[in-house]
């Protein structure tokens, strides 16, 4: 085993003895009886009796050349998991790609295939897997059935089940290095077992098969690793208490795929065509895409705990999006400068929640969940099998800039790509067909498809880009005659690996050679699950849309942007059975509590408060030239915020002055503030003077909401500058379930603070220190509305109801405007319940 090439060549020039040695003898026995065929077959035993001892001189003058060759070592390679559904499919073809490259120069190696069963059954299954490995498309047949025979010789099964298994496991190695005289350079572990095994796993291998301590121990893991952010951030502490983080390897096989790995090359390469035109003046939109023909079917037990979301767009098509997007390293070889930039991209991104998403199942999927997870007849699964999102990102070169990512299965067909669509400034009066009126795109294509190779295609009519890699990438000049995106194969600079390569071989080479930068580091993983673990929580009570699978899906599954929001652009068509008399209900006017109310479904409810918003604007504006509203804090005024921001595109906002009711006693650019709500979800959409935005001033002297720094004073000094009378035209409070405003609680002591417009206050939840207008400026508005929507309302609103006047106990009831209108504007949910 110290020079396995030199084995090889033994090996065939032995076999070539064999079959000669026994053709000769068949020929002996054929001509037994006949003296001169006698005689003619012992000269040719003779004569390959000596072809073998010139086999062997000829073995023993090469020897000392291959010794004199240093060994780098004895290499270990256990799959934990081996004889299951990944190592068949392409672990062990990975391990046999490995082996192929590395046979012969410096390294030995042995291969353990790992799994739960006892050796005589194991045995037979990882051999049956192994005789059917596939020969390197660089080897000749000749040479893979060398190498193959070898790489069957170096492995064996191992069960591997309890501690003890592991410590018999290590004491094989250890055995097998000494006897053979060899040192030991590492010992890769690849886990290919569900995630809940890792930790176990990591433990057993942690207290008994670290090799010694000059070499190296690497880790392989598979996803999923955790489900949201805090199951991620458990499994983390767990393995980091076995092993070090340079020890394991994330893998996420779409970082091995050949046209992903190359997506920093091709930006570094074209830096300088690319720069000008790289950023959100250029950018019409980016598209991320994975689509599938295949069902979940036999993988539901899996799949019913993740969905398409935590299977695909967290961690594929999030690293894609971080590779096109992020800034470039200087050096492409730095792996702590390439992480610490995915980083600061992924800490950029916008928050997303359920209007930035559309999600659908495939209409056989809640019955296999019933078959394979044996749940009744009535269980309904809300695990989606596709999903739409829009993202955007907070920064000056991509702000704007609508990223959509999508994936699905039971799709019209299997496709993986990622579309960068230009603008085209072009107005083509005649000839439309020139290559200068077609859309400018840039496209990572993975594979599948019309195209059906991996390639980076370029619209003609941006650039011609160098090519990523002179050696094992070539320029496509023979197009097939499809449609690739929009245009013909010919209307592009495409440019193709000259061999393809699976990406888990790629990714198996990598961790060979201990190159980290293809691999999910800690810091990352975590960031990419804080990024969309608020989604994945908003969605889990979401009904996803039923589409039937295939070509049949039509246009069900279509989604049209709306600002920064996202929805499908087509109706599904549903059977409402047994609908009530609440179905019928649109817009309902009344009175509560003596004063206006206005009762809807939650999105007309929002319609129509946007639309009295409007009215209340134009109003103001024309007696008096500007519009001052002020806005509660809180849950309740979100759905109307990203009314206001994406469809009310009239509403008069250079006229208009944005004003805090209340903020919580955080700095503004925390999540926590109010403010910061204020500017997410409607100041960062619209045009607005910077001069008409007047946030409370919580944050003064580095201090927070501290009496002596006189914020209150200089709000109310402000609110007396600007708006005339202190008399806010519109006023929008929300209620909390104690029946809190603004606010204002029950224990708010406000005796003292009869005049004042503004006062600092305790809430009984964290962050305790508040800011608030008081009941004072809340009474002189001109029009004041509350908004109270949701079922958790409900009780509150009954017992709103039965009170006369006002009561300590519910600081809301004390709001009633001297001169002005009260409105209640109150959803079906909370009126009903």
């Amino acid at each position: 085993m110290i020079n396995q090439r030199r084995d090889h060549v033994t090996i065939y020039w032995k076999r070539l003895f064999v079959v000669c040695y026994h053709a000769a003898r068949a020929v002996t026995i054929l001509s037994r009886g006949e003296s001169g065929w006698v005689c003619d077959i012992t000269m040719v035993r003779i004569k390959w009796e000596l072809l073998l001892m010139a086999i062997i001189c000829w073995q023993r003058g090469h020897t000392g050349n291959h010794e004199d060759k240093k060994s780098l070592g004895h290499v270990t390679v256990v799959v934990v998991g081996g004889t299951g559904d990944l190592a068949r499919k392409y672990l062990w073809q990975g391990f046999f790609q490995l082996y192929a490259d590395q046979v012969g120069k410096g390294h030995t190696f042995s291969f353990y295939g790992g799994g739960l069963l006892p050796t005589e059954k194991g045995t037979p299954l990882l051999f049956g897997i192994l005789k059917e490995l596939a020969c390197p498309p660089e080897l000749s047949a000749e040479r893979c059935t060398l190498v193959k025979d070898q790489f069957l010789h170096l492995s064996k099964y191992h069960q591997l089940k309890t501690t003890e298994d592991y410590e018999k496991l290590s004491q094989d190695i250890k055995q097998q290095v000494g006897q053979e005289g060899m040192v030991e350079a590492g010992r890769l572990f690849y886990l290919s077992v569900p995630a809940f095994a890792y930790a176990d796993i990591a433990e057993k291998i942690n207290n008994t098969c670290r090799p010694a301590s000059d070499a190296w121990l690497r880790v392989v893991l598979e996803k999923p690793f955790g489900h949201n952010l805090y199951s991620a951030q458990a499994l983390d502490k767990k393995l980091s208490d076995q092993l070090k983080e340079k020890e394991m390897y994330r893998i996420d096989h779409y970082l091995g795929k050949q046209v992903v790995s190359k997506i920093l090359p091709f930006r570094k390469e074209n830096k300088k065509l690319l720069d000008p035109i790289w950023n959100k003046h250029h950018i019409e939109r980016i598209e991320i895409v994975l689509k599938e023909t295949l069902d979940a079917k036999g993988r539901i037990q899996f799949y019913d705990q993740y969905g398409v979301i935590r299977d695909v767009l967290q961690n594929h098509l999030t690293e894609v999006m971080t590779l096109m997007l992020m800034n470039l390293p200087a050096n492409l070889s730095n792996s702590k400068e390439i992480l610490q930039n995915k980083l600061n991209f992924l800490a950029s991104l916008q928050h997303v929640d359920n209007s930035n998403a559309v999600v659908g199942q495939y209409q056989a999927y809640n019955g296999e969940v019933q078959e394979e997870l044996n749940k009744t007849k009535d269980y309904f699964s809300l695990t989606p099998t596709f999903a739409g999102v829009i993202i955007h990102v907070d920064n000056v070169q991509y702000e704007g800039i609508p990223i959509l990512m999508t994936s699905g299965k039971a799709l019209d067909e299997r496709v993986s790509y990622a579309r960068v669509l230009f603008k085209n400034d072009v107005f083509c009066v005649q000839d439309t067909n020139n290559v200068q009126c077609k859309s400018k795109q840039i496209i990572f294509y993975l594979g599948h498809g019309n195209l059906q190779y991996p390639a980076i295609l370029v619209s003609k009519n941006l650039f011609k880009p160098e090519l990523v890699s002179s050696g094992d990438w070539k320029e496509v000049t023979e197009y097939k005659d499809v449609n690739v995106l929009g245009l013909p194969p010919s209307d592009y600079y495409i440019q193709s690996p000259v061999t393809p390569r699976e990406a888990y071989c790629e990714l198996i080479s990598h961790v060979f050679f201990g190159r980290k930068d293809s691999f999910i580091s800690a810091e990352g993983l975590l960031a990419s699950w804080a990024f969309w673990t608020p989604l994945l929580e908003g969605l889990s009570r979401v009904f996803p849309r039923v589409y039937p699978g295939g070509v049949a899906n039509g246009n069900l599954l279509n989604f049209q942007l709306q600002g920064h929001q996202v929805a499908f652009s087509h109706e599904a068509v549903v059977n409402v059975i047994n609908p009530g008399a609440e179905d019928n209900f649109q817009v309902m006017q009344g009175k509560y509590r003596s004063s206006e109310m206005v009762s809807a479904w939650a999105q007309e409810l929002v319609e129509r408060l946007a639309s009295d918003l409007l009215l209340a604007a134009e109003e103001a504006i024309r007696e008096e030239g500007q519009f001052h509203l002020a806005l509660s804090g809180g849950s309740s005024p979100v759905a109307l915020l990203r009314a206001l921001a994406l469809n009310l595109y009239t509403f008069p906002w250079r006229n208009t002055h944005i004003w805090q009711v209340d903020e919580r006693c955080v700095p503004h650019t925390e999540t926590g503030s109010s403010f910061r709500s204020i500017h997410d979800l409607l100041l960062q959409h619209i045009r607005i003077p910077y001069f008409n935005i007047h946030p409370m001033p919580v944050h003064l002297t580095q201090r927070l909401c501290v009496e002596e720094d006189g914020g209150p004073t200089l709000y109310e000094k402000e609110i007396n500058k600007h708006v005339n009378g202190s008399s806010f035209h519109y006023i929008l409070l929300g209620v909390g379930q104690d029946g809190h405003t603004a606010s204002i609680f029950q224990d708010t002591k406000l005796e003292n603070d009869e005049e004042r417009l503004v006062i600092l206050t305790e809430s009984p939840i964290k962050p305790h220190q508040r800011m608030s207008l008081t009941f004072t400026a809340i009474n002189r508005a001109r029009r004041v509305g509350v908004l109270i929507m949701g079922k958790s309302k409900h009780e509150l609103v009954s017992q709103l109801s039965r009170i006369k006047g006002e009561s300590s106990k519910y600081p809301i009831t004390k709001v009633q405007p001297k001169t002005g209108t009260l409105i209640w504007y109150i959803d079906y949910d909370a009126l009903l319940g």
